[in-house]
């Protein structure tokens, strides 16, 4: 298997991308497509990435049989560690009566057994934009072949039972198997040196030029929150991706006179136990800090444990809104969030801002107010922009 070369810089280091579990899923169908339409063996498929990057897929495992063929492609995860990293993806394609294209998912994919994921419960778990990009090749296939017919697309990864038990899918409730991913088509790699370094190097840029007071994101999400809804600055902010106590830790060494944490709900309930290292393979609190601050609030049982067993932040929230709890929990998390924040930061003023996508703001650390007027866009810019 010849290797995807994009290379990306992180840090001090330059390193490959792989292409996603989706992507491998749209090349295979494609190839699987071709060869029962036209009996076509391709050695390979380009798939244009929704990242604007493409992908040269290399195709094996080719069967066919009377109305139906199959082949796979090989996950290239790059420099990720990845765990799906080597599996072989299976498309199989079959003729179906009408012009549809119908996607589901067999062996070694799993299925969604709750709401609140990318797919309804009983949905094969192939999210929305690997849907997208398989029904997109497959469409093309038959456009080119002028079939008057349609297929139905059947994924299946025979690791996937095994590989799906070192993931967070049987606690999202996700059984039988992976899910087929990726927004963007593309894995960048995460090196946790490079990264770190990629950190110190934003709080550095911050602070050479001036800065004393830092806005940090883990992600685009809080920046973009931050600007757009919250109404501060980006002129002072760094992103530090999980990696918030060695941020908080730089910082302070820097000499920053604040550090104001903005990010989702579902990273700083992580922090609020004292996690500083948010990344899912390292650890995740997120039921357990939510459980125990809804009982702190006066959750009823069966409320707990309904939050205990929510598949996102959001449906907990939801959760919270039914039982009438949402301020009381929110509140009782900040201020645990405030505690954690300052015991990392020593002297130096901390401040942490949570929300979702979803819900918007849910809370603040006592104290975060202060800080935010610290990168607050003055009145006449502010409405200019948002003009």
């Amino acid at each position: 298997m010849s290797q995807f070369t994009h290379f990306i810089s992180v840090g001090k280091e330059r390193l490959r991308c792989g292409y996603t579990t989706g992507t491998c899923a749209a090349a295979a169908a494609r190839g699987a497509a071709e060869l029962l339409l036209r009996g076509t063996y391709l050695p390979a498929v380009r798939i244009d990435t929704p990242a604007g990057i493409p992908v040269d897929a290399e195709l094996e495992a080719f069967s066919a049989g009377p109305g139906w063929a199959s082949c796979a492609v090989r996950k290239d995860g790059g420099d990720d560690p990845d765990i799906t990293d080597g599996a072989l993806i299976f498309a199989r394609a079959e003729v179906i009566p009408g012009p549809d294209v119908v996607i589901d998912g067999g062996a070694g994919v799993g299925r969604v057994t709750r709401p609140g994921l990318d797919q309804p419960p009983g949905a094969a778990a192939i999210n929305s934009t690997p849907r997208r990009m398989i029904a997109e090749q497959v469409r093309a296939a038959l456009d080119q072949a002028g079939a008057a017919h349609g297929l139905r697309i059947t994924i299946s990864v025979p690791e996937g039972e095994r590989l799906a038990k070192r993931t967070f899918n049987p606690r999202l409730g996700i059984e039988g198997g992976i899910s087929i991913l990726g927004t963007s088509g593309i894995v960048r790699p995460m090196s946790e040196a490079a990264i770190i370094d990629s950190v110190r190097l934003e709080l550095n840029m911050v602070h050479a030029a001036g800065g004393r007071d830092v806005l940090v994101t883990p992600g685009n999400y809080g920046a973009s929150f931050s600007h757009e809804r919250l109404g501060l600055s980006l002129k002072q902010c760094a992103q530090c991706s999980n990696y918030i106590g060695e941020a908080i830790d730089y910082a302070a060494g820097l000499g920053f006179q604040s550090f104001l944490l903005v990010g989702h709900l579902g990273k700083l309930c992580k922090v609020a136990s004292g996690i500083m290292n948010t990344h899912s393979h390292v650890a995740d609190g997120r039921r357990e800090s939510l459980t125990a601050h809804a009982a702190l609030a006066g959750a009823a049982g069966d409320t707990l444990n309904a939050i205990f067993h929510a598949a996102t932040t959001d449906a907990v929230v939801d959760l919270l809104d039914q039982a009438g709890l949402r301020e009381a929990v929110m509140r009782s998390l900040a201020v645990a969030l405030g505690e954690a924040l300052e015991h990392r930061a020593g002297g130096m003023a901390v401040g942490g801002v949570f929300f979702t996508n979803q819900h918007g703001l849910l809370g603040m650390t006592p104290g975060a107010a202060a800080l935010m007027e610290r990168h607050r866009i003055p009145p006449v810019e502010w409405a200019g922009e948002k003009g």
